[in-house]
């Protein structure tokens, strides 16, 4: 079992005023059904509302502390700005307290200043990138991801995306400089079930170990094959190398080449 390296976290509690009660679902619907299989359980936490669109143009701000956010895989970090607000933004990979923080359309290029896309110099590396202008930031916000920008032209800046897509977005809209924070996220080894418990992740049962009326994997002597041509949901739906987007979908046009 491993776990993420804490060291670089303030130790202290988070602000109340930033934070609120979640009602758990547990991956039931309005009548008590499960929906989503295996979630419920998990440790009790607090929701951290984050300022994904970091509106306060052109008031500087100062890094308070950086804490960890039971709700994201990224660090998070406590902004105080001039006049005394104080917000939660997504802590990029690098940031420390008392670095300056400040949003508007003539900030330096430095990591945690957030600008219009139209003039972040090509090549930079972005995350909380707004999808649609005045929305908030909707791309890049996990832990160790970022954008690269490769090309500004004709109303549009070309985003490199994690997945290696390059896509069009309105340059009128913002995004942040850096990459987002614990980067070694990935490398966690959970170690032990009851890690993903803690989680509010519940068991998951093969297919193949189910009953022939529950899976269409299940039944047989022993270990046995497959028995389908294509893998299968639980439903019997086709997945496994099966386009699922939709052809008609508007926002294609803007896809210049999708991931590998």
């Amino acid at each position: 079992m491993t776990v993420v390296d804490f060291s670089t976290l303030t130790k202290k509690k988070p602000n109340k005023r930033l934070t609120k009660g979640m009602k758990r679902r547990a991956g039931r619907n309005n009548q008590g059904r499960i929906t989503v299989r295996h979630q419920g359980g998990g440790h009790k936490r607090r929701y951290r509302m984050i300022d994904f669109k970091q509106d306060k143009m052109n008031i500087p701000g100062k890094v308070e502390s950086i804490e960890y956010d039971p709700y994201r895989t990224a660090f998070i970090a406590c902004i105080i700005y001039k006049d005394g607000e104080r917000r939660y933004i997504l802590a990029p990979e690098g940031f420390k307290e008392g670095t300056e923080v400040m949003t508007g359309d003539e900030t330096p290029f430095e990591v945690g200043m957030r600008t219009i896309l139209k003039r972040i110099p090509i090549g930079t590396f972005l995350h909380n990138v707004e999808l649609t202008p005045g929305r908030g930031g909707q791309l890049g916000r996990s832990a160790g991801n970022t954008i690269q920008v490769l090309a500004n032209e004709e109303g549009y800046t070309h985003l490199k995306m994690p997945s290696g897509e390059v896509r069009k977005v309105q340059w009128n809209g913002y995004g942040s400089i850096g990459r987002v924070s614990n980067m070694e996220h990935n490398l966690t080894v959970i170690g032990k079930a009851g890690r993903n418990r803690w989680l509010g992740k519940r068991p998951t049962v093969r297919g193949s170990a189910m009953n022939a009326v529950d899976h269409p994997y299940g039944g047989g002597e022993g270990k046995t094959q497959r028995g389908t041509k294509r893998p299968k949901t639980k439903w019997g739906k086709v997945t496994g190398g099966r386009k699922t987007r939709r052809k008609k979908n508007k926002s294609s046009r803007l896809i210049i080449s999708r991931r590998k």
